[in-house]
C-alpha cells in the first residue's frame, strides 16, 4: 500500500515534447506511446449538419441506444455520454460523496489517484481487491493500463455487493474493454454501488473525437449528467459514434486484426531481448535493465513510446499500423 503526492501524470501521445527532447525526426513520428488503434474506424467524416446544427435530443438518444446494445447493457441501463472517459473523471470527485478512502488498484492510469487527491478525498493506492479495507470507493481498470491485469466478473461482483451494502461505490474504468469483451461488467450496470466508464476513442482509434460512456444507478448517471451540462458531445461524436458501435462486422474485424497484430508485436519486442510483462491487444508492457537506453534509441530513431517515471526498466508500446511501421519498429531495435 502506498501514497504519492498529487503531481501533473505525464501521458502518451505528447510528440510536441518528444520533439524537444530528440528533435524532428526526418520521416515523422512513429508514435507508440498510446493504446490507441492504430488504423481507425474508416468511415469517419461527419456530415455538414452534425456540424452546423446542435445535436438534438434524439440524436444522442439514439447514440445511447446504440452503446447500450454494442457494450452488451440492459436495453434501459442508465447512459450517459461525455467529450471522454477523461471528463468525466474530472467530474466524479465533485459528483460522488467519498465517505471514506478511496482505493486505487495500482499502477493504474494515473489520472485517477490524481483528481481524487485533487478533489480532496484521501487515496490509498493498492496492490489488489484483496486490501480495500474501509475504502467507501474502489477504482479499478479492468483490463488494468499498463499491465493488463484482468479481474474477473465474480470478484468484482462481490466486491460491489459489498460495497453496495455500506453505500459505496465501485468504479470499473474499461477503457481498454473492448478487446476483451467477456470481462465486462456492462450487464450489470445500473445495480447499486457500480458505476462502469467506457471510452470510445482507443478501440475506434478515433482518440480526437473525444467521446466517452458512464453507466450507473439512476441517480448517479443523473447527477453526472447534470454536471457535464447540456450538449456536452458533440454533433459529428454523436453522428460518428452511433455510425462506428453499431458497425458489429468492422468491430469484430478489427478484433482480429488487433490480436494478430499483437501478436507479431509479441515476436519483435521478445527478439530485441525485452521481457513482455503483460498488456492487451491494443498495447504491451515490457520490462528490461536497459529500458532507459531502448527509449532514448527508438526516440532518436523517430518512434515513441511510453517510459514511465516511477518505474525506469518500464516501456509500453502501442501497435504499429502497417507493415512499414512494424518494419521501422524492428530496424530501430535491432540498430
Amino acid at each position: 500500500m502506498h501514497t504519492h503526492k498529487p503531481s501533473s501524470p505525464i501521458h502518451g501521445g505528447d510528440t510536441s515534447s518528444a520533439e524537444k527532447h530528440f528533435g524532428a525526426p526526418r520521416d515523422g513520428w512513429l508514435d507508440l506511446s498510446t493504446g490507441i488503434n492504430p488504423n481507425p474506424y474508416p468511415d469517419c467524416v461527419p456530415s455538414r449538419a452534425a456540424l452546423t446544427n446542435l445535436p438534438t435530443s434524439g440524436d444522442l438518444q439514439n447514440l445511447l441506444q446504440v452503446a447500450r446494445r454494442s457494450y452488451g447493457a440492459h436495453e434501459t441501463a442508465p447512459i450517459c455520454a461525455a467529450p471522454g472517459t477523461q471528463a468525466l473523471l474530472q467530474v466524479l470527485p465533485s459528483v460522488i460523496n467519498a465517505r471514506g478512502p478511496v482505493a486505487v488498484v495500482s499502477p493504474t492510469y494515473n489520472e485517477h489517484a490524481h483528481l481524487w487527491r485533487l478533489g480532496g478525498a484521501p487515496v490509498i493506492e493498492i496492490d489488489d481487491l484483496n486490501q480495500v479495507g474501509d475504502a467507501s470507493v474502489v477504482v479499478i481498470v479492468n483490463p488494468n493500463n499498463p499491465d493488463g491485469r484482468i479481474s474477473n466478473i465474480s470478484t468484482l461482483e462481490n466486491l460491489r455487493v459489498a460495497l453496495a451494502a455500506k453505500g459505496g461505490l465501485l468504479i470499473i474504468d474499461e477503457a481498454f474493454a473492448d478487446v476483451e469483451p467477456e470481462i465486462s461488467m456492462v450487464p450489470q450496470a445500473g445495480q447499486d454501488g457500480l458505476l462502469v466508464l467506457r471510452s470510445f476513442g482507443k478501440f475506434f482509434g478515433l482518440a480526437g473525437l473525444r467521446l466517452g460512456f458512464a453507466l450507473g444507478t439512476d441517480q448517479l448517471i443523473s447527477d453526472l449528467s447534470n454536471r457535464l451540462g447540456p450538449w456536452a458531445v458533440s454533433g459529428a461524436a454523436i453522428e460518428i459514434g452511433s455510425r462506428a458501435l453499431a458497425d458489429q462486422n468492422w468491430i469484430n474485424e478489427t478484433r482480429q486484426s488487433l490480436a494478430s497484430a499483437r501478436q507479431h508485436l509479441d515476436e519483435m519486442v521478445i527478439s530485441a531481448n525485452l521481457n513482455l510483462v503483460g498488456g492487451t491487444d491494443l498495447f504491451r508492457l515490457t520490462r528490461s535493465e536497459t529500458a532507459s537506453a531502448v527509449y532514448e534509441k527508438l526516440g532518436r530513431a523517430g518512434i515513441l513510446v511510453r517510459a514511465f517515471d516511477d518505474r525506469q526498466d518500464w516501456l509500453r508500446f502501442g501497435l504499429p499500423g502497417s507493415e512499414a511501421e512494424f518494419i521501422r519498429l524492428e530496424e530501430a531495435l535491432n540498430r
